[in-house]
């Protein structure tokens, strides 16, 4: 496909995103020695998709690594509640998202996402975009951890533009941010959208920069992080804290919502969230804690390169 003399090249976007998964998921295998399930779907609408999912296992507690591809004949209203135009539009729409939820209470959460869409009308030239990025949910923070996990984001920007990483990084703070708490989910990373700014080839080029550099990003800190011995404090509030991501997922987060608005499969929509987690009625840390520096030290608005 042409637009304005450019080639939208669809079939290497999705060659890219399976082969993204693939390579994520050999990658986290190299650390953990479970067995990804995978199950393959199929989208009544349009489309469907490949999930991988790890329970359980010595060092991830669940994880899950899903690459999907779907289409339809209108766009749902999360997507186009902030972009009225496409109202009306078929669409296609692809993606590698994942979570990563540890044993051990001193390694991080992290999730990654990278997608593309196109919205399509008879006669009109077509939308499309790339979006994208990656966060991270520290239980016990480290400064060593959060620095890497940013610099990491930050390099992956430079090649492209010495703009891009506080332009996204600030991105990033606001999107993951619980309003009903006053509190952001981690520490952030990097989160853009409706990005087309480059042409299709180098916003193509992009994307798959930022989607290559997760393992870089977090492998290193969960092979650092995985063997910390810890108790059942620490358990009890990593279990407290996982409360606080569920929180976003289901009363922020546009991509459920575009997933459950497209009739998406729901078990890969919700593989995000943790298999056990608690809520405490006005629960708060000891002064002076580790878990209290959680909050006075990382879970702030914060330069971390």
């Amino acid at each position: 496909m042409k637009v304005e003399g450019q080639v939208i090249d669809k079939q290497a976007v999705k060659e890219y995103l399976l082969g993204l998964q693939d390579s994520i998921c050999a990658q986290l295998g190299a650390v953990d020695s479970g067995e990804w399930k995978e199950d393959r779907w199929v989208r009544e609408e349009g489309g469907g998709g490949r999930s991988r999912v790890l329970v359980d296992d010595a060092i991830i507690e669940k994880g899950g690594v899903n690459f999907s591809h779907v289409f339809g004949t209108e766009m749902p209203a999360s997507a186009t509640q902030h972009r009225p135009e496409l109202a009306g539009r078929r669409f296609e729409a692809m993606g590698v998202s994942l979570v990563i939820h540890p044993q051990n209470p001193y390694a991080p959460t992290s999730h990654a996402n990278v997608r593309f869409f196109i919205a399509e009308k008879d006669g009109a030239e077509p939308v499309w975009w790339f979006g994208g990025g990656y966060d991270l949910t520290p239980y016990y923070g480290n400064e060593e951890d959060c620095s890497h996990w940013h610099q990491t984001a930050k390099s992956a920007c430079d090649r492209f533009s010495k703009d891009y990483y506080s332009r996204f990084k600030n991105w990033c703070d606001d999107y993951f941010y619980l309003k009903h708490r006053s509190e952001p989910r981690g520490i952030g990373g990097l989160f853009f959208d409706d990005f087309n700014e480059l042409g299709f080839e180098q916003s193509f080029a992009f994307m798959r920069g930022v989607g290559d550099s997760f393992s870089s990003a977090y492998i290193p800190i969960l092979e650092r992080r995985h063997n910390i011995a810890f108790g059942e404090a620490e358990r009890q509030f990593q279990l407290y804290r996982r409360g606080r991501y569920v929180e976003f997922n289901l009363v922020w987060d546009r991509g459920t919502l575009f997933g459950l608005q497209t009739g998406g499969r729901t078990e890969s929509i919700l593989m995000s969230m943790p298999p056990l987690v608690r809520w405490e009625y006005d629960w708060t840390p000891e002064p002076g804690s580790a878990e209290a520096e959680l909050y006075t030290k990382y879970l702030i608005q914060r330069d971390w390169v």
